[in-house]
Formats: structure tokens, sequence, C-alpha cells
């Protein structure tokens, strides 16, 4: 029973309600005092009569009521319903290390039960060097540092920080500590990082190249299958890439785009598997997940995939085939679920026959293949950016300037239009814009449709896609052509037209 003893302030209060309760043999279990009000629990029984007529009779007594619970049992309840309502885990422990405290959430990650462990030492339930015990014996905090766990059932990785409990005297006789779990920090992360979703909607085009490349990616968005797209520089690799992540099921996780020719070859292996506490000099300390790690889930686009050092090559190779990754300076296997999305603007196939990229790596990543077109080869999507760019800056073009812009060679592809568009604007300000207002190179080339050289490659790569279009077959195309099986499918590595053909052999 609990019951709330509304009193007057006054010396001596709570010795005369204690003098009401022991000639009765009554065990007191609990009793809090505040001013004005003395709170008693004792087990229930006949006498609650006898009791309530004496404290009734105390003088400065004014009133007494039956309570459900202790004010302390009521902050108890209050401060565990917000333990278990934060997403972060919670551990505490006290002088001694023993666990004095572990939530719903900490529960998860460090995948145990909270009956099992409380009153156990921190030491033998995780491992001996917790930061936990260190704050312990130094009262020093510490903050997101990364833990690795690997004692009998506990498998655990999660980022910690902790902070010592200390005395009015400033003695430390404990420490709580908050854990993320590398899932919950990607997922943070990624939604503060996280860029505007680019769909098949944001790629503009008018030709029948593009409608099948575009028919083809949304098909191949719903599997898990490796692609490389192949395309020279200023296509729209990264376009695809992001468009097809978004089609597929792993929209919602993080898209993580990495330029794999834009790093030093030390930095590329720690960007992509991340490394351990103390790996090379200038680490940061308790290491760092890398891309891969942050990654799962979603998909990683390796741009430039051609630029990867060969001694770097056998360890994605092994990413590849087993969903697995090390960090530099670790010996742990991580396991990752991701997609790749590798892109290039080189022959791979030609770097594989002169060792500049290993054959295995190629083919683990060559599973679909999608070729872009460059601009020069769809000269009918011109019309629709150059509209579609201008529209962002409400503006026109003339019809000269227009044509001038149909006949020019593109080398830079659509990156290049853009460039010039935007130069254009810049240049003519409010008026329409003008053939003088396009700073172009090459404009004499372009006159004349390029070289001889050119004119006949931009022809026979005509021809040979029609034919493929046509026949879906190297063979047959080869027949329509008055080629070999053999002469039509070094054309079609040499123009980049494996999306024309329904089978990679035949």
């Amino acid at each position: 029973m609990r019951l709330k003893i509304n009193t007057a302030d006054r010396v001596g209060m709570v010795l005369d309600v204690l003098q009401v309760f022991a000639p009765l043999s009554i065990d007191i279990q609990a009793m809090e005092v505040e001013p004005g009000a003395i709170y008693v629990r004792f087990p229930e029984g006949d006498v609650y009569r006898q009791i309530h007529e004496r404290i009734m009779a105390l003088a400065g007594v004014h009133s007494i009521q039956e309570i459900a619970s202790m004010p302390q049992e009521q902050r108890r309840r209050e401060i565990q319903a917000i333990v278990e309502a934060v997403g972060e885990g919670l551990v505490a422990i006290d002088a001694q290390g023993r666990i004095t405290l572990l939530n719903a959430a900490a529960e998860s990650i460090l995948k145990l039960k909270a009956v099992k462990v409380l009153g156990k030492k921190i030491g033998r339930v995780l491992r001996p060097d917790v930061p936990m015990l260190a704050t312990l014996k130094t009262g020093q905090s510490y903050d997101n540092q990364e833990i690795v766990i690997n004692n009998g059932p506990v498998q655990a990785r999660y980022i910690t920080s902790g902070r010592p409990l200390l005395d009015q005297e400033g003695r430390v006789y404990g420490v709580v500590a908050s854990l993320k779990d590398s899932g919950q920090i990607r997922a943070l992360v990624h939604s503060v990082t996280r860029a505007p979703e680019i769909t098949f909607a944001d790629i503009i085009y008018r030709s029948k190249s593009m409608e099948d490349l575009v028919g083809l990616c949304k098909q191949v968005s719903n599997s898990d299958a490796t692609i490389l797209i192949y395309g020279e520089s200023g296509t729209g690799k990264e376009l695809f890439a992001r468009s097809i992540h978004a089609a597929s099921p792993r929209r919602d996780g993080a898209f993580v785009p990495i330029n794999c020719g834009a790093l030093p070859d030390a930095l590329l292996e720690s960007e992509l598997f991340g490394y351990e506490d103390g790996a090379f000099t200038g680490s940061r300390r308790g290491g760092r997940m890398g891309l891969f790690e942050f990654g799962h889930g979603g998909t990683v686009f390796l741009d430039e995939i051609a630029e990867v050092p060969t001694h770097l090559q056998p360890k994605l190779l092994r990413a590849l085939q087993s969903g697995s990754i090390r960090r530099v300076g670790g010996n742990e296997e991580i396991q990752v679920d991701v997609r790749i999305i590798a892109a290039t603007n080189k022959n791979l196939g030609q770097l594989v026959g002169e060792r500049k990229f290993r054959e295995d790596l190629y083919y683990r990543l060559n599973v679909i293949p999608l070729t872009i077109p460059p601009l020069r080869q769809r000269r009918e999507d011109i019309a629709v950016l150059v509209e579609h760019l201008l529209a962002r800056g409400k503006t026109g073009i003339a019809p000269e300037a227009m044509s001038v812009l149909s006949r020019h060679q593109w080398p830079g592809n659509v990156r290049e239009l853009e460039n010039v568009l935007e130069r254009a604007m810049t240049i003519a300000g409010s008026q329409l814009i003008q053939r003088e207002h396009l700073l172009l190179d090459e404009d004499s080339m372009a006159a004349a449709g390029g070289s001889l050289k050119e004119q006949v490659a931009e022809l026979e790569r005509k021809l040979v896609a029609e034919a493929l279009r046509k026949y879906r077959s190297a063979r047959k195309a080869g027949e329509a052509l008055g080629l070999s099986h053999t002469s039509v499918l070094n054309k079609v590595r040499r123009y980049h037209l494996e999306t024309f053909l329904t089978e990679r052999k035949d």
C-alpha cells in the first residue's frame, strides 16, 4: 500500500509518522519526504484503519490519500520510458564496471538480452578494452569511436560515445555510453547528403538509339546484376547510373559515386574499403568505413573503372565475387550488399589484351554492357537538348545558330553542349542567341561534316548499326553486309554497338 500524507512543514513531523507505524510492527518498505508531503509504502493488511486514524490525529496533518506509485517509482518509470524511446543504444556501468543499464536498442546492436548481462562485468561480456573502462579510470569522455566485437555470442560493429557519471565531489562512479550501429550511421549520412533524385525522365532524347538504350536500362533496373556503361566523356554515364538506381528496388538506399581516376592509388583503396585504426600515418582515430560499407543496401557507381590500378583489381574482384571486403590494415571480413555499376570511356577488352586490366574482373563487370552513343551519332537529339537547356535561362536561339550547333562534331558530347550554351547565354544576355555568340572550336571541320576518315567511319557505323538493329545477330548482319562474323564483332566493339545484340555470342 502507498500513501501520500499532506502535512504542515514542521520539525518532527516525520518522526511522529514513524512512531505511528512502530507500535503496530509494520515494516515500512519505502519512505520519501518533500515539503508538505510524506510518502510511505508498506504491506497491505487489516491495520489500515488504525493507521489512518492515528496519523490524522497528529498535529499538522491535513489529509491522507492512497496513491498508485511513489515519486521515485514514477521517476524511474519515466526515465526508463525515455531510455527505451531513444533510437540509440544506451549502456551504463557502475564503479566496478558492472552493467547497470542496457536498453532495447543496445540489445539489438549487441545481440544481447539485458536480463542475462545486468550485473556482469562489461569487459567480460564485450571485450576487455572497451572505452567505457578507460573512462571509468580517467574520467575522460570520448566521441565517435568505432568498436568491433567478436566475443562468443556478441558479433557487432558500432560507433560509441561515452560520458563519466560524477558525484558531488567530482569522483567517477560510473559511465554511460551511446551506441549506433553502422546501418544507423549510413542512414543518417545518406539522409543529410542525399542528392536530388535523377530518373529516366531527366534523360532528354528523340533518337531511336537512345529510346532503345533507355528501354534496355529500364529492363535491367530491377535486377542486381553488375552493369558496365560504355560512353565517351560527357555522354551522361552517371546520369544513366543514377536513373537505373532510382528505378531499382534499392532506390531508398544510398547511391555512392566515386571517380576511380581522380584519386591516388593508396587513397582510392582506403576510400573504397575503409581503414582500421592506425592503418597508416594520418589515419583517423578509430578508423573509417569505406564507400562499399556506406553503400550497403544501395548502389556503388565506379566511374572511370579502367583507371583502377592493377594491384587493387584483385581486391575489387573479391568484393564483387564474395560480397565481402576487408579494410586497409584489418583482418575482419565485412559483408556488404551493394549493386555495382561501373563506367568507362575506354575499351576494356583492348586493355585486357594489353594486360592492363584483369580478364576475370572484366567479365565480372561486363555482365550487362550498355553503350551510350556520342552526340554526333544522334544529331536528332541536339535540337531537343538545346530546347531543354535554353528553357532554364528562358531565352531562344536564332535558326542560323541552331544550324551551327547541329553541324558541330561535339567531341565533348552533352557536357560540351551545356557549356557552349551557358557561355552563349552569358554573352547574349537578354538577346536571342546568334551565331557570333557561339564560341566553338573546329567550326570549319564541323561545317564540312568532319574529315574524310571520320565521315567514312560514321557511315560504316550507321550501316553496321542498322543491320544489327534489323537482324539482332552479328552473324546475320555479317551475311547482309558481306562481312565475316568476326569482322562484325570487331566493329561492334570498335563502335560500342553491344546494345544492338540480343545475345553476347551467336
